[in-house]
């Protein structure tokens, strides 16, 4: 079985990645060891066959997720994966494998869409011949969805039904309130609500509201107070001091500010992705200015918080895009590291910083 996940909502995406992995924890693989993670951008296909051909004494079946196969730099696997799973595919395997995507998109046209792929520093390019043959083979499955960034008003719906599921309430006003403070980021606004509803539900056990309640009582709201006073809208202002110490080079001051966030309670995965996505950020603004694109523009073009465009732009004088390019791949290894469980995001950060 084949599952295709693509887009630029990243959270989204891993979050259903992580629902799958669940259930086939549940329903197939009890022991362990069925489950597999692979970077897609360095593996070949004599890997991906050991891995999709390996089984247990407890359970035949694996699960592959293999994320962003279409960066890898031999573009011949494209094609010989493609051929791989077209025979196995043929044969009924009975193995789950799931494609990630997240710099691949759809982009509206008048004629209808058409499939691009981005790079690091967020421009489109189109997707070359092997590339479309391969998109076309996943695309094919009946399992398969683009997970496209959510408009303001599809994230506060989402926001909505989220803290219902986690058991509050929020009005659209106190969810816009929360999409503004966290410029739009799904990974800090899901951080935001476990921490929103714990002390919603902490305020009203405190006050005997929660007592002998009848079954059906309405849910504690949260309010936009509430959202202003506990919400770390300064979080993205922390990154970008971060990520200027990185720029002057100074490690003592960065290793500093690192672990002020790691003591404050800042989540070690969601921080090394807020730092992921501010370099990609930094990347994006200096290839835009180095194309001449209008600094008043940016924003814009990027389709940036106004803010954070503009303090992308004057940090982007601190780096060469080459610099930032290395600076990326390396944090993305961290990443791959983190999800492999070969090492702890803190710890590899600290040694990261150590060598800049």
């Amino acid at each position: 079985m084949i599952i295709f996940f693509y887009g630029e909502d990243d959270f989204r995406a891993k979050k259903k990645i992580k629902e799958l992995k669940e259930r086939f924890a549940r329903e197939i693989d009890r022991v362990g060891g069925g489950f597999e993670y692979l970077d897609g951008e360095k593996i070949t296909l004599r890997e991906i066959g050991e891995k999709a051909s390996a089984s247990s004494l407890l359970s035949s079946k694996r699960m592959l997720v293999i994320e962003n196969i279409f960066r890898n730099k031999n573009k011949g696997i494209l094609l010989e994966v493609k051929n791989y799973f077209s025979e196995r595919e043929a044969k009924g395997q009975d193995n789950v494998i799931v494609f990630l995507e997240n710099f691949i998109k759809t982009k509206k046209k008048y004629s209808g869409a058409d499939v691009v792929k981005m790079d690091l520093d967020g421009r489109e390019k189109p997707l070359t011949k092997v590339e479309k043959e391969l998109f076309e083979f996943l695309n094919f499955s009946k399992t398969r969805q683009e997970f496209k960034k959510m408009s303001n008003l599809e994230l506060a719906d989402w926001i909505k039904k989220e803290v219902e599921i986690r058991g509050g309430k929020i009005n659209s006003k106190a969810a816009i309130t929360l999409i503004t403070l966290a410029a739009g980021d799904l990974w800090q606004i899901d951080s935001e609500i476990n921490k929103l509803v714990n002390y919603k539900n902490g305020q009203k056990a405190s006050e005997g509201a929660i007592v002998a309640e009848p079954c059906g009582t309405t849910s504690a709201e949260i309010s936009e107070a509430d959202i202003k006073e506990l919400v770390r809208g300064h979080f993205e202002e922390n990154i970008f001091a971060l990520t200027d110490a990185i720029g002057a080079r100074n490690r003592a001051l960065a290793t500093k500010l690192l672990e002020e966030e790691l003591q404050g309670g800042a989540n070690e995965i969601y921080l090394l992705s807020m730092i992921i996505r501010q370099i990609k950020i930094i990347l994006q603004v200096a290839s835009a200015l180095s194309s001449s694109v209008n600094a008043r523009s940016l924003a814009g073009e990027l389709k940036l918080n106004s803010y954070v465009a503009q303090k992308a732009a004057v940090q982007a004088r601190n780096f060469l895009p080459e610099q930032l390019k290395k600076m990326l791949f390396s944090l993305i290894e961290i990443d791959y590291k983190t999800k492999t469980g070969r090492g702890e995001p803190s710890v590899l950060l600290g040694l990261w910083l150590a060598k800049i």
